[in-house]
């Protein structure tokens, strides 16, 4: 069996930029997108802490240290410059990788700068 786990968050960072036409996604600077392992172009769910929306949209990458959190395309309506938000990347598991298994959790400050990067065991039955 597969288990369809959590596998990196980005929590509570807060959007910089909001660009309805463009393409779509969502740009990431580059040290959280590393940070979380988080690859360029892997589907990600946003959590919208602010507003309570939610939405998948895919990590594109922004500039080095510039704390960039764009959201772009349709998904900008549902995001405003300032809001919180959880960035999270889900991924397929089987029990026996499971037995070792550890999100990757990345908090930040208020320009969305590292503060601390956590890995937790899960709770093993």
């Amino acid at each position: 069996m597969q288990r369809n786990m959590l596998r990196a968050k980005l929590h509570r960072v807060v959007t910089t930029d909001a660009e309805l036409h463009y393409i779509g996604s969502c740009a990431i600077d580059e040290n959280l997108l590393e940070a979380s392992d988080i690859r360029e172009y892997e589907a990600i769910d946003i959590w919208n802490v602010t507003n309570g929306e939610r939405f998948s949209t895919y990590a594109i990458k922004a500039e080095r240290g510039s704390g960039t959190i764009s959201v772009n395309g349709s998904a900008a309506r549902r995001v405003q410059v300032g809001d919180l938000l959880i960035i999270a990347a889900f991924g397929q598991f089987s029990d026996d990788e499971l037995k070792d298994y550890a999100p990757r959790l990345v908090f930040v400050d208020e320009q969305n700068r590292i503060t601390e990067v956590q890995h937790r065991t899960p709770v093993q039955k």
